[in-house]
């Protein structure tokens, strides 16, 4: 039953990208492993207006995904907006996380980071808080995957801490 919720989750989230405001606060990270660059490769997923505001809001300033003069200061801030609200810890080390850089659509925005090489994993343990600084109902969506074994928790907002065994 916890699956197909956070399934029905993952498919409202994935389509609910309409004009307009929308009435849920959610983000989906994909956190995973890839066996032969023995990196984690990391995807959030973020409405573009959201992201914007929580970067506004953290900083002190604007932000617009949509607008070329912002791209430079987008990098760094996003670079800095990762690092600070995702951790990933396997078999009780933590990994450096690189920001890798983002894409955007008109209504939302793809976070791409990447772990150091590490060896397969049997324990994974995730910090995930993206938006908690602006939202206090902020719901993200996190799976993570390890050879092909995939394994989904849904963080509702204070609780940014999972760990699962593979």
């Amino acid at each position: 039953m916890r699956k197909f919720l956070l399934f029905l989750c993952c498919v409202f989230f994935l389509f609910s990208f309409k004009e307009g405001k929308h009435p849920y606060h959610v983000g989906s990270v994909e956190i995973n492993y890839n066996s032969q660059s023995k990196t984690f490769e990391i995807t959030g997923r973020f409405f573009l207006d959201d992201l914007e505001n929580g970067l506004s809001q953290k900083y002190g300033k604007s932000f617009h995904f949509n607008d070329a003069k912002y791209k430079t200061q987008l990098k760094e801030t996003l670079k800095n907006y990762s690092a600070e609200y995702f951790k990933l810890k396997t078999d009780n080390k933590f990994l450096k996380i690189n920001y890798v850089g983002y894409e955007e659509d008109n209504e939302s925005v793809n976070l791409y980071l990447e772990s150091e090489t590490v060896n397969t994993p049997k324990k994974v343990e995730a910090a995930v808080s993206f938006l908690y600084n602006l939202f206090d109902d902020q719901i993200n969506i996190v799976h993570i995957i390890v050879n092909g074994n995939r394994k989904s928790e849904k963080l509702t907002y204070p609780n940014r801490y999972l760990y699962q065994q593979f």
